[in-house]
């Protein structure tokens, strides 16, 4: 399964829209886009999971990795998410203490 990414400015935040699997193979565009935000100065991301099925460890490696560099900005990351298998992802890693997860896009930009 592919990697489908848009973006759109909502304020000071850009929300990207993620859709499909995060794997060893697509997650590379994932990191270039976040990459790509940090460069043009987009220091608030919300990344709206609600599409992806699948998360593997390296898709959660971009995810810190994105918020690492967002947050050497005074940026910040905060993800969508109510799948249950990939919020499970983030519970048994503990990323649930690293990330703030919001069940919609608008309590993310609101609680950013």
């Amino acid at each position: 399964m592919e990697l489908t990414l848009s973006t759109r400015d909502v304020g000071e935040h850009t929300v990207v829209e993620v859709g499909g699997e995060i794997d060893v193979y697509t997650a590379p565009k994932l990191r270039e886009e976040l990459i790509d935000l940090v460069a043009a100065g987009r220091y608030h991301v919300v990344v709206d999971m609600q599409g992806v099925e699948f998360l593997d460890s390296t898709g959660l490696g971009v995810l810190v990795g994105g918020l690492k560099r967002l947050r050497a900005h005074d940026g910040s990351l905060a993800l969508v998410c109510t799948r249950e298998r990939t919020l499970k992802v983030f519970q048994i890693t503990g990323l649930t203490k690293v990330f703030p997860i919001h069940s919609t896009v608008e309590g993310a930009l609101a609680g950013s």
